[in-house]
């Protein structure tokens, strides 16, 4: 099976649009066209259903898409492995973290490995951890910090760090002088979540279901700033990790009256290949954890 084919065919498949493919793929519409009938030919079946501009997979085409993905991956993965062994001294690490994570724990952590690999590139990638662990699987990212769990079949995981969740308000909101909290108590205030599929907001949605209790929140935002700001402003109040308010002189950490503590990991593809810029990128945040 031609392995252009498939590149182009997975293309199609995401952008559900010839056009819009072969803009990405920088190529003339008529060649992807003839690309996508041979391999329809060649297969003996019919990929797509065309509506117009628009086209979407056949049930045959689904099938096909969820092994051409791989197909593409593990050609991504030879072809990195090829320039190690001819001596490249380049590479790309590809990161994914959530918020709370990225603006203070990994800073450092990244200014130092970039100083010491200075031709080594950082993509780093903001997002929940649901979403880390769909990205890791898809082959976008290589590396992600998601809850530590055993995900055998799909993820290899190493224990990064153990963080307490602890409640944040404001430092004139009344439950400021209180010692701790219970979560009983916590849900009966306004809350400002994260969107579904961070640990943050994932934490707090089976607290509830627990308890019974029901969620009360007007704000819903992926930005950590606004999140701070809003509850230095006391119009909401919410549970962040305590390495947060640590370093928020205007956000009073009172601690749940039942330890809560997430355990996060570094997490990458099983089988995926990982290249010589991922091992010391792993390596080096584990010295330096």
């Amino acid at each position: 099976m031609n392995a252009n084919y498939l590149k182009h065919f997975v293309a199609v498949a995401e952008h559900g649009s010839f056009t819009q493919a072969a803009h990405t793929l920088n190529i003339a519409q008529p060649p992807l066209s003839i690309s996508i009938k041979k391999l329809e030919q060649d297969l003996g079946l019919t990929l797509f259903l065309r509506k117009g501009r628009q086209v979407s997979l056949t049930l045959e085409g689904e099938v096909l898409y969820k092994h051409a993905k791989q197909v593409q991956q593990s050609l991504e993965d030879t072809k990195t492995a090829m320039e190690e062994l001819r001596g490249l001294d380049k590479g790309e690490v590809r990161l994914g973290v959530p918020s709370m994570m990225g603006s203070y724990y990994f800073p450092e952590i990244l200014m130092a490995f970039k100083s010491r690999y200075p031709n080594l590139k950082l993509t780093v990638i903001n997002a929940g951890t649901r979403s880390i662990r769909q990205m890791l699987l898809d082959g976008t990212l290589d590396i992600g910090v998601i809850n530590h769990y055993t995900e055998a079949e799909t993820l290899e995981t190493d224990h990064l760090l153990t963080s307490n969740m602890v409640a944040a308000v404001g430092k004139q909101h009344p439950l400021a002088q209180h010692s701790t909290i219970s979560l009983k108590e916590f849900f009966q205030h306004e809350l400002v979540l994260f969107e579904a599929g961070y640990f943050h907001r994932d934490f707090i949605e089976k607290k509830a279901q627990e308890y019974g209790m029901p969620l009360h929140f007007s704000f819903e935002t992926n930005l950590l700033p606004l999140i701070l700001s809003i509850v230095k402003n006391e119009f909401a109040i919410t549970a962040l990790l305590d390495m947060v308010t640590d370093y928020e002189k205007d956000v009073v950490a009172i601690p749940f009256d039942e330890s809560v503590e997430l355990n996060l990991a570094l997490a990458w593809r099983k089988n995926g290949y990982l290249s010589i810029a991922h091992r010391t990128f792993i390596e080096f945040v584990k010295q330096n954890r």
